[in-house]
Formats: C-alpha cells, sequence, structure tokens
C-alpha cells in the first residue's frame, strides 16, 4: 500500500486535475505465509490477482516491487515505467550484534530468500539460517520476540516505511548480492492503453529502466524465479555499465560468480544475456539442472 499511495501521490503531483482511487488487493503471496515461496510457485503469486483487475477493467495500472515480478509477463501486460531505485542492498538486522560477522556460531538468521539463504551459507557456514515470512512488521516482531539473533530484509522496504532505525548494518554486494529488480517499483498496464504508457512515462527513470532490464535478461536466460538461487545487480557509472551475477545450489557449496563490465551504449538485454552465459561456461547449467532434479 506504501508502493501504491507513493505513485498515487507522484502521479496526481504530475497531473493535478487527476482523479484516482486504490484498490487495495492481498494476492495469495500476502495469504500463503506458512511456506516458501520457492514451494508455492514463485514470483507469479505477488501479481496474478492483480493482472487480473487489469484485464477487466477494474484497475488501470499495478505497482510492483520489480523483484517480485515474473521474468516474462503475460501476453497483453507491459510495464509502463520503473521510478528511480530506492536502495537496492539488503539490510542486516539484530537486537544483539552489530554484524554477520559478530554472531556466535549456530546463531538462526532468518530470511525467506532462497538467494539470501546461499549466500549466507557460502560465506557463514557455522550459522543456522530458517525461513522468516511475512510482512515487515511481522518479521521484525519475530525478530523482537527472539526467535532469531538477526533477520535479513531488503533495505529499500525498511527505508519506505520509515524503519531505517532498525538497520543494523547494511550488506554490500560484495557479500550479499541483491535481487533481481530490488529496490525498484514498476508500474503494469495492458499493452493496448497507449493513453496510461505514455501517461506512466514521466515517471519513468531512464538508467533505473536500464538496469532492470539488465537483471531482468540476464535471469530470462537462466530461467530464475524464487525456485533458484540467483542474484542479479546492474550500475551505470558515466558511459559505462556493470551488471554482476551469480547461481548458487541452496546449500552454498556451489556457487558460480560473473562480473562484467559494457558501454551504455549496449542494450541492457545484451549486457544481461551476455552474463548468463558466462555463468553457464563456469557451470550454471549443472547447478540449474540440479536443482531441477531435486524439485521434480
Amino acid at each position: 500500500m506504501w508502493q501504491a499511495r507513493h505513485i498515487e501521490s507522484r502521479l496526481q503531483a504530475l497531473y493535478p486535475a487527476l482523479k484516482t482511487r486504490l484498490l487495495g488487493m492481498t494476492t495469495a503471496g500476502d495469504r500463503l505465509l506458512d511456506s516458501q515461496l520457492a514451494k508455492l510457485g514463485g514470483k507469479g503469486l505477488f501479481v496474478k490477482e492483480l493482472e487480473l483487475s487489469l484485464e477487466s477493467g477494474e484497475a488501470d495500472i499495478a505497482v510492483h516491487s520489480m523483484k517480485d515480478v515474473p521474468m516474462n509477463l503475460e501476453g497483453g501486460f507491459s510495464i509502463a515505467a520503473i521510478t528511480q531505485r530506492e536502495d537496492p542492498r539488503d539490510a542486516f538486522v539484530s537486537n544483539r550484534y552489530p554484524d554477520l560477522q559478530s554472531l556466535p556460531a549456530a546463531s538462526v538468521v532468518g530470511t525467506s530468500s532462497l538467494r539470501r539463504q546461499s549466500q549466507l551459507r557460502a560465506h557463514f557456514p557455522e550459522l543456522r539460517v530458517e525461513p522468516l515470512r511475512g510482512n515487515v512488521p511481522t518479521r521484525l516482531r519475530k525478530l523482537d520476540e527472539g526467535h532469531y539473533a538477526a533477520i535479513i530484509l531488503a533495505a529499500a522496504g525498511l527505508k519506505r516505511l520509515g524503519l531505517a532505525a532498525r538497520i543494523t548494518a547494511i550488506l554490500e554486494p560484495t557479500s550479499s548480492l541483491p535481487a533481481v529488480g530490488q529496490g525498484a517499483l514498476g508500474i503494469e498496464c495492458r499493452t493496448e492503453r497507449k493513453d496510461l504508457v505514455a501517461a506512466m512515462a514521466l515517471l519513468n527513470d531512464a538508467d533505473t529502466f536500464w538496469c532492470v532490464e539488465a537483471e531482468r535478461a540476464f535471469s530470462r536466460a537462466l530461467a530464475g524465479s524464487c525456485q533458484v538461487p540467483l542474484g542479479g545487480f546492474a550500475e551505470i557509472t558515466g558511459s559505462s555499465a556493470r551488471l554482476r551475477g551469480f547461481v548458487a545450489s541452496p546449500d552454498g557449496t556451489r556457487i558460480v560468480y560473473e562480473d562484467l563490465t559494457m558501454p551504455r551504449s549496449s542494450s541492457p538485454q545484451e549486457l544481461g544475456r551476455t552474463v548468463a552465459q558466462r555463468l553457464v561456461a563456469k557451470g550454471a547449467s549443472e547447478i540449474l539442472a540440479g536443482l531441477a532434479g531435486s524439485q521434480a
């Protein structure tokens, strides 16, 4: 709802005569909190109901966290704009310890993400990593109740909700590579609604859109989903674009990593596909095949 209100206020500032109405919806991803997303069907759980409301005409636009949007949209839908990215990094939150390095062996760390779990297990095999679902206040409450020594959340969500003070430490991409699209908000509408596509264009941040497109092309080439421990993070500096990506086994024992910089004039799809191809050459296909076999 914060995301929807934020986009609503941005649109009202751009178009003062515009009348808006928020249509609050609870998606399957919000309701099914007893299992990991990977076991429930992944990213589509957060967008399907919203797309049905777009299809029926009940809603004109839907606002998503881009990290929750499937790599391949259903036919007839488009991402009309991606706004300027908030902090894309992960955040370490603990009431007793200043950072991951300070956690005693066997400490319980909570996260719902296979991506975070695999990196934690690779870098800190002495820790116990346990699932953690629910909205941000629920996750913080579980930490405060003592169920976890620490939890890992997206820094963007904490900052947007006015909870930045709860961040104990920021995890840099070198130790916890962000999820594809993390920290970015996307606006989805029906492709045929050219009027909406044009109206949303003023909210689009060109650099963020480029980076997220590169990340999504990378993930798409590797069939990335909630079932795959995968991270991808693109940055633009001057005339250069850099994309870092990894694929890992859930237990963190196998991990392949790639870091590539290309000219900004290249297409984001080219950068994403090239990083994916290099990971395949390093053994990503074998890791993905092992995941597919374990889920069959």
